[in-house]
């Protein structure tokens, strides 16, 4: 090999050395840059939230959160069969009233009427006197995906019981979940607690949990008639006087308490107050459902037209407005519109449905 050659290989290598020495120190600069941005940015100090900030985004998670149900609990409510004529003290008598968030009252034979109330998400330690199942019942318990809880059953109820294949708990069978206060003349006398009706239902192999559980639609806002009264098809009246017959010897009424916004319930025309407390039962809604009856055999037993639909009124915070009630069948949920069609969305409160025969209507004043 010549000389000059050599020497041009030589050249050659040292640029090539000088090159990848270049390659190195930019690649180890870049790094050395990155890590530096990395590590300000760690070290940079974290924004703080301000606490009027805090306040309001926890505003907003508290008000999507309702006070009378918990909407993201799958638990099945306990429907229970509530004696409604216990003698002279009746109006004293009941327990779990107030605490159940959902009341339905209907007629029974005798002109007399009953109560089924449904609890959920509460432990309630006392509820009662209970009374045995009327057919017509189921349809509103099966609406809300409920455990029905009785004490005894008609002929017509047992049937349906059977035939619809009704989650019951029947004291007559299932003695466990109840008592009897044996200073309170029978049949009036049986009691029970949630926590005995759900480790009977646990028991029995019910399902305690249901995504369907829910009838009403809550308003997570005040719903306030006052503000609507101008409106010409369907105008808000003032409620601050509920008076409802269901026969010549029951008559039931609520009286509406502006400082507390609740409708004190009464009892042919005495209060009706809590067995424990003793204090006077109030609700934030009234349902007025107009349902047909008819009587069924001599004894006097009832039928009704649950299935269908009918007029009716929704009243909380000292006004009422008609509404529509429509059930396509049994095991369906009665929904409730205003005359227009839009759904009635009910306040955050407990609601009594009083399920009303045609023969008296309602007096609102």
């Amino acid at each position: 090999m010549r000389i000059e050659e050599m020497e041009e290989q030589v050249e050659l290598a040292k640029k090539r050395k000088k090159k990848r020495k270049i390659i190195i120190i930019t690649v180890v600069s870049i790094l050395v840059i990155i890590g530096a941005v990395v590590t300000s940015f760690l070290l940079l100090p974290k924004k703080e939230v301000k606490v009027e900030e805090r306040k309001e985004q926890q505003e907003e998670v508290e008000i999507k959160n309702l006070e009378i149900v918990d909407l993201k609990s799958k638990k099945r409510p306990i429907a229970v069969m509530i004696d409604n004529n216990t003698g002279r003290n009746n109006n004293n008598s009941h327990a779990g009233l107030q605490e159940s968030f959902l009341n339905y009252e209907i007629i029974v034979e005798g002109g007399l009427t009953r109560i089924m109330a449904l609890f959920k998400d509460k432990d309630v330690s006392l509820i009662g006197p209970v009374r045995s199942s009327r057919h017509y019942f189921l349809d509103y318990a099966l609406e809300s995906e409920a455990i029905y809880a009785h004490f005894g059953w008609s002929t017509y109820a047992e049937n349906d019981i059977k035939s619809l294949k009704v989650n019951n708990i029947n004291g007559l069978y299932l003695s466990a979940p109840y008592w009897r206060d044996k200073t309170i003349a029978a049949p009036h006398n049986v009691f029970t607690t949630t926590e005995k009706l759900y480790e009977a239902a646990e028991k029995e192999g019910y399902e305690l949990e249901h995504e369907d559980w829910k009838l009403l639609d809550y308003s997570y806002d005040e719903v306030n008639f006052e503000a609507e009264s101008t409106e010409e098809t369907n105008p808000a009246q003032v409620a601050n006087t509920v008076t409802l017959r269901y026969s010549n010897a029951q008559t039931r009424s609520y009286q509406y308490d502006n400082e507390r916004k609740v409708y004190l319930r009464f009892m042919n025309g005495a209060p009706h107050n809590d067995k424990t407390t003793k204090e006077q039962l109030n609700y934030k809604n009234i349902i007025i459902m107009i349902v047909r009856n008819e009587t069924l055999d001599s004894y006097g037993r009832q039928d009704l037209d649950t299935v269908g639909s009918g007029d009716g009124y929704y009243i909380t915070n000292g006004y009422s407005r008609a509404i529509k009630w429509q059930k396509k069948s049994r095991r369906d949920k009665t929904t409730y519109t205003y005359l227009d069609g839009t759904k009635v969305n009910v306040n955050d409160g407990n609601t009594f449905i009083q399920v009303l025969p045609p023969t008296y209507g309602p007096e609102i004043s």
